[in-house]
């Protein structure tokens, strides 16, 4: 419960890049014991806030206090010795250590110049018996789920000593039992008195949760409210200045011309089989959705379906024509594209400028080639088209792409698969980290794209998004399609059911 007392203050920070004020004078008030998010835009500042919040970042200009006392962060050691733990977007794990492993890495105790195994373990025990985190110590991380993984990573910043945990974006790749399982723990968190911030796109998630809302837009502090003054409508407005977007997919498209065919597919890793005898179709003008906890097996069929991993049976057809033997690069040039779930493993040259990123799977094709050399001017003309009509904020195309925030990398990595005119986009996540101004734009990019007659697969961990924008809803679970749905006759809650096998029809 907040005690009134303040835990965090920020106060006129400012921090500046080249070509981009990320924090224009960025004010922020946060009390002991309450549970705060901060919504805003791609590219408002929030996640350079919390970086500066976690040291790893210093400010331009501004004061931090903690506790009420002033301090200056030059590390993120800094920080944990305050008492600040920070859980990242994307986990920062090592998949082939256990659990307790994972949570003492870097901080072993030690007893006689050796790890204390034992009181690790009863500190890791007692930590999950008192905040309700149900892991098991022993476990690898490699075997958990999302959920799971996530508990791992809270409890090492409570390992560390953490009152104040700094969250970013907790729930992206959470389905709606482990969001509420989630949300439970930030209770138990708050009622023993420490202090969240985190950052949310979810506006009806964000109004559930939290006691207290800051809002940011363009770099600056716009207001601070009481989530019961506000619905998520008028959060939308304020962050972007328009309501909140809803995906829906209004009158079919799909016509009976088969794009994708996949018969039978099956694929292995070190014998052991992870995706099953698949079949699927995805027709000309048609979304076909699947849902499905990562790590079941819808990351092996993309790389399958794309030539980045083998199959070890079955068949893989285009547009009439069978590609299973196909290398990647000639499966691009047939007409695929790909809007990864790893935008920094897969989707960009990070230290490369935009023009170069433009170019990227389509190097070998018209405009970028002019005789054997590449066409720089094309692909300079390119990245300037997909930055105005994508509406990716950069000062321009000579920009490295690790200059832009998460949210902006994304949509310069959706313009450049959609700019191309595929016959099949396989989506994987698109508006993952996108605020809801930009997802606006994505979802009417591919109901765009799809009255054209594209064919899309899409991936995503946002089940609105896949009910609203699905023809079809296939649930994958342990590797194989065990549910074809209708969209418009799912909700959430029950499309979660089937992903964990709860449903009748998603079990073994």
């Amino acid at each position: 419960m907040s005690s009134g007392a303040l835990a965090v203050e920020l106060i006129d920070i400012t921090k500046r890049f080249p070509g981009v004020i990320a924090n224009d004078r960025v004010n922020l008030s946060v009390e002991d014991g309450e549970i705060h998010a901060i919504c805003g835009e791609n590219g408002a500042g929030k996640s350079t806030l919390m970086k500066i919040l976690y040291g790893m970042q210093p400010p331009d200009e501004g004061r931090m206090t903690v506790r009420g006392e002033e301090v200056v962060l030059k590390s993120p050691k800094d920080a944990i010795e305050l008492g600040i733990g920070m859980v990242h977007q994307h986990f920062m794990l090592a998949d082939n250590f256990t659990v307790l492993e994972n949570i003492i890495l870097g901080a072993e105790p030690a007893k006689r110049g050796l790890v204390d195994w034992r009181s690790a373990r009863a500190e890791i025990e007692a930590l999950v018996e008192t905040y309700g985190l149900d892991v098991r110590p022993d476990d690898l991380v490699e075997d958990l789920e999302v959920g799971e993984r996530q508990r791992v990573e809270i409890l090492k910043v409570l390992y560390r000593g953490a009152r104040i945990l700094i969250l970013d974006e907790p729930t992206a790749v959470l389905v709606p039992q482990e969001i509420e399982e989630l949300f439970r723990n930030l209770r138990d968190l708050k009622e023993s008195g420490h202090t969240i911030i985190f950052i949310d796109h979810k506006l009806d998630e964000v109004l559930e949760i939290s006691d207290t809302v800051t809002v940011i837009r363009q770099g600056r502090t716009v207001t601070t409210v009481d989530p019961a003054d506000v619905t998520a409508h008028d959060l939308a407005e304020l962050m972007v200045g328009s309501e909140l977007p809803v995906p829906e997919t209004r009158e079919s498209t799909v016509t009976d011309v088969v794009v994708l065919e996949l018969s039978g597919l099956s694929t292995s890793d070190n014998e052991r089989e992870i995706v099953h005898d698949v079949d699927l179709r995805v027709r000309s003008g048609e979304i076909v959705g699947i849902a499905g906890v990562e790590g079941n097996g819808q990351h092996e069929l993309i790389e399958t379906l794309l030539g980045m991993r083998p199959a070890s049976s079955g068949s893989i057809t285009l547009d009439g024509r069978d590609i299973t033997g196909t290398t990647v690069r000639q499966r691009r040039e047939l007409g695929i594209d790909y809007i990864p779930a790893d935008r920094h493993r897969y989707g960009l040259m990070l230290d490369a400028p935009l023009w170069e990123n433009a170019m990227l799977g389509h190097q070998s094709e018209a405009p970028f080639v002019k005789g054997i050399w590449i066409d720089r001017k094309a692909a300079r003309a390119t990245a300037a088209e997909i930055i105005e009509e994508f509406d990716v904020r950069t000062p321009g195309v000579d920009t490295p792409a690790h200059a832009l925030s998460g949210g902006n990398q994304q949509k310069f990595i959706i313009g450049r698969e959609m700019v191309t005119d595929p016959s099949l986009l396989v989506a994987a996540h698109p508006t993952r980290g996108i605020d809801v101004g930009a997802q606006a734009a994505v979802w009417e990019q591919l109901r765009a794209a799809r009255a054209a007659g594209l064919a899309v697969l899409l991936i995503s961990a946002d089940l609105d998004e896949l009910i609203g924008l699905s023809d079809v809803l296939h649930v994958m679970l342990r590797g194989e399609l065990v549910a074809e749905l209708d969209p418009a006759a799912v909700t959430p809650r029950d499309l979660g059911s089937y992903m964990t096998g709860a449903a009748v029809g998603a079990t073994e």
